[in-house]
């Protein structure tokens, strides 16, 4: 997992929960800013070139959006001077590209310290055209959709969202599975982000009957730092989809927490915010 702060000008890299790394960066300029929310990097290319801004070199180039974000080697100043792009020193964006694979969730914040908080709008990662319609109708309680042959290996991102009441399952950056959510308690659950660590813990999954609770770690969080194990007892699952989860996630796995919509209806359409 990626970690950008755009106010420290600075990028934290996690493997299985583990800092590996970490780099100055050069992000947008004023006028083409950076966005922030929760990416998967859609496309990887050591040799690339720009086909907006006058054929510029992309060296070791990492794709975010297909709208022209990316991470890529390239000048750092010591300030914001991109067009939107994360620069990196060279030999930092060749070791970086090596460690990544297709798939894998970079976070963009806008926080005050070296692990930036979620940004406030997050979905990023969840493109319409990799919903099928059936996969965008409303769940029924304790209901679920799961379809791991679209995506039989790569790195797993989850993303709860408690204003969809929905849990959607990635795997190598395609949609696998959804269930709906039950939150419980009161307040918000606020915008947090987990990554799975090694291990169990001697207490029983809230979410999974039967298994051991998993052991997680706290990357980053929006307002008050809260417990992986802690939000898990306010929510509730189909325990049967909750086990299929369980058998998929390996250490490494990221889990994104929001209060944020991402799914919208706009109009008759539905639509995947983003």
């Amino acid at each position: 997992m990626v970690l950008v702060s755009v106010p420290e000008q600075t990028m934290h890299v996690y493997r299985n929960g583990i800092l590996i790394g970490r780099s100055t960066i050069s992000t947008g300029s004023k006028g083409h800013a950076t966005p922030g929310g929760v990416f998967s990097i859609l496309e990887k290319k050591q040799e690339h070139y720009s086909k907006k801004y006058n054929n510029a070199p992309m060296p070791n180039m990492q794709r975010l959006t297909w709208t022209g974000i990316a991470m890529h080697s390239g000048n750092l100043p010591g300030y914001p001077a991109s067009h939107g792009c994360i620069r990196l020193p060279f030999d930092f964006s060749q070791l970086l590209f090596n460690e990544t694979s297709k798939g894998g969730t970079v976070v963009v914040g806008d926080g005050k310290v070296p692990v930036p908080h979620l940004a406030s709008s997050p979905g990023l990662l969840l493109a319409p055209k990799d919903f099928t319609p059936e996969m965008l109708h409303p769940l029924a309680k304790n209901a679920y959709d799961w379809n791991p042959e679209r995506s039989s290996s790569g790195p797993v991102t989850i993303v709860v969202s408690a204003a969809d009441r929905a849990l959607y399952v990635y795997r190598n950056g395609n949609p696998i599975g959804r269930a709906a959510v039950e939150v419980n308690g009161r307040g918000s659950l606020g915008d947090h982000v987990y990554s799975l660590l090694e291990g169990t813990t001697d207490r029983q999954s809230s979410l999974a009957p039967g298994r051991a609770a998993r052991r997680w770690m706290t990357v980053t969080s929006r307002g008050r730092s809260v417990p992986a194990e802690k939000l898990a007892e306010r929510l509730r699952v189909n325990p049967e989809f909750a086990n299929k989860v369980y058998d998929t996630i390996e250490p490494g796995t990221t889990v994104i927490i929001t209060d944020q919509p991402i799914v919208r209806n706009r109009g008759k359409t539905a639509i995947l915010e983003g």
